[in-house]
């Protein structure tokens, strides 16, 4: 959504000429077409939810503490005559929509909520929401970027048999081969994020675009919090071959540039961060905004057998929110600007 392609050169000056499967390209530019293209896939009516389960679409107990968090950040803010919020990459709005219907009639009154999508505005969407494809400047609340940076395209490095830090080409059938060694910001962001041990074949994500979409999209706040959750890692824990891949149907896949499948890696989101930012992982960000994994106790069952029922399905709803090797390991990076971070007492 805030990326921005690259200037069609990477292709060519790797020695990429058009052939069967593709021409060759950096990872970067061939997701960017793959997703965001005129026939791309995140341009169909489907929607994200027909390919792969979000902490959005496993229960309406996310929109619940996103709704929380945002009367936090009202606090903060004094309780303004207008109130923003802003859903990055918003898919069909769920997130934007089940926030608004969690939130006070009063509260709900003064929110101004905006969708932002580059796919078009989905039929029946609540009339409050904006849909808009870019976030808005000059914003005062809550913008809220789940599970998008890990969708804006980055290239990819591999060390070569010779030690050697090279990008990765790609053409529109998966097929792979080295590039031209990795040289000036690029390189930069690698020694000092993703330092490749020399031994042939291990891999990196190159996220620089990620860090300078997220700046940008905290720019448009002019006061509040921008939150950023996504499946991530920091630096003493890098995966070794890198985390590229594609999402079909539900199911994991492999990754490939052609549209017909979701193309991610998860997010460097200490990188991203700006001064006085701060991550958690999701459990703990949900727990400190009320969601729990406790189970109701076994004496309503007898006495409020219905109210027992509710109450164990949203205890299950929220376990799988906040689950060790699940959800709850994705991570928050919460970013204040200009207010107290309304998670401030939260340990992660």
């Amino acid at each position: 959504m805030a990326e921005g392609t690259r200037n069609g050169t990477q292709g060519a000056a790797d020695g990429g000429a058009p052939e069967q499967g593709g021409a060759w390209r950096g990872w970067r530019e061939a997701a960017h077409a793959a997703l965001y293209g005129p026939d791309g896939f995140y341009r169909r009516a489907a929607g994200p939810a027909a390919h792969f389960r979000t902490s959005v679409h496993a229960s309406p107990l996310f929109a619940g503490a996103v709704a929380r968090l945002l009367r936090r950040v009202d606090d903060a803010l004094g309780r303004p005559a207008v109130l923003d919020f802003v859903d990055m990459a918003a898919g069909h709005g769920e997130l934007a929509a089940g926030v608004l219907a969690a939130l006070p009639e009063d509260v709900a009154a003064r929110t101004r909520a905006y969708a932002v999508e580059i796919a078009d505005r989905p039929a029946g969407l609540d009339p409050r929401i904006a849909w808009c494809p870019r976030p808005p400047e000059g914003t005062r609340g809550l913008l809220f970027a789940n599970e998008w940076l890990d969708n804006v395209p980055v290239d990819v490095a591999e060390t070569d048999a010779a030690g050697r830090v090279r990008r990765v080409l790609v053409r529109d059938d998966g097929t792979e081969r080295p590039g031209g060694p990795v040289t000036g910001e690029d390189a930069a962001w690698l020694a000092r994020w993703w330092p490749l041990p020399a031994a042939p074949g291990a891999r990196a994500e190159i996220g620089l675009p990620r860090d300078t979409a997220w700046a940008a999209a905290v720019a448009t706040l002019d006061r509040g919090l921008a939150v950023a959750v996504d499946y991530a890692h920091t630096a003493a824990a890098r995966p070794r071959f890198g985390t590229l891949t594609g999402f079909r149907d539900g199911r994991e896949t492999r990754a490939v540039p052609d549209g017909s499948c979701d193309i991610t890696a998860h997010v460097a989101l200490d990188a991203c961060a700006l001064p006085g930012a701060r991550l958690l992982p999701q459990r703990a960000a949900l727990r400190a905004l009320g969601v729990s994994g406790a189970r109701p106790p076994l004496a309503l069952a007898s006495t409020r057998p219905a109210a027992y029922v509710r109450a164990l399905a949203s205890a299950g709803e929220a376990a799988e929110l906040t689950a060790p090797g699940g959800l709850g390991d994705f991570g928050w990076l919460l970013q204040p600007v200009g207010v107290p971070d309304p998670l401030a007492d939260t340990d992660g």
